[in-house]
């Protein structure tokens, strides 16, 4: 019995267990994912980024509905700089992400020329507003209301577009990012002030 209970066993055993709970309980891998992104990991790239014409077509018709039935084209809303990003309650990058999508929301909440749609995958929008009000996050909640193109979303999730003022795509990432680096804010920043 003693060498069942000996310390390499029991440092295995709490390995394993550590282990199986970051694969089997998305919060806990979220969290570790979270962690990773304070300390300088996840940083999204924008110092190669080139404006494709227009390489989504006439955004026009390209609707979101949110929590009210209220409904957003991506065509109305040229002169704007959007961030588009699609997200899923159950998804564990997006939840790490989530934060720092929060964090630079409040960062352009006030301002009028930068739109945020956050996209719910699964167009659960209660469970979604739900996630948000827990949170504490004052995030515009979405869900699909048209087709979409897959230049924008081809299903991973995380998946974030931004478009700069003519409705061009200036970054297009799968997978989770901080986007309250200060070069990411920078980033949209200089979308605003560019045509």
């Amino acid at each position: 019995m003693g060498k069942i209970f000996n310390r390499s066993n029991i440092i295995n055993g709490v390995l394993i267990l550590l282990f199986l709970v970051l694969i089997f309980v998305p919060p806990a891998k979220a969290l570790v994912l979270e962690g990773l992104m304070k300390i300088g990991f996840f940083r999204p790239d924008t110092a190669v980024v080139e404006k494709q014409v227009n390489a989504a077509g006439d955004l026009s018709g390209i609707k979101f509905k949110d929590v009210d039935g209220k409904l957003v084209d991506l065509g109305e809303l040229k002169g704007k700089v959007v961030f588009l990003n699609f997200w899923a309650t159950w998804c564990p990058p997006c939840l790490a992400e989530m934060p720092s999508v929060n964090a630079l929301h409040e960062k352009f909440k006030n301002d009028k020329d930068v739109i945020f749609i956050l996209v719910d995958a699964d167009s659960q929008l209660p469970k979604a507003q739900k996630f948000m009000d827990k949170k504490g996050y004052q995030l515009p909640v979405y869900a699909v209301a048209s087709d979409i193109p897959e230049v924008l979303f081809k299903g991973s999730l995380p998946t974030t577009v931004v478009f700069d003022k003519e409705g061009r795509i200036s970054y297009n990432e799968s997978g989770a990012a901080n986007y309250a680096d200060s070069k990411f804010i920078d980033f949209i920043n200089k979308l605003k002030t560019t045509n």
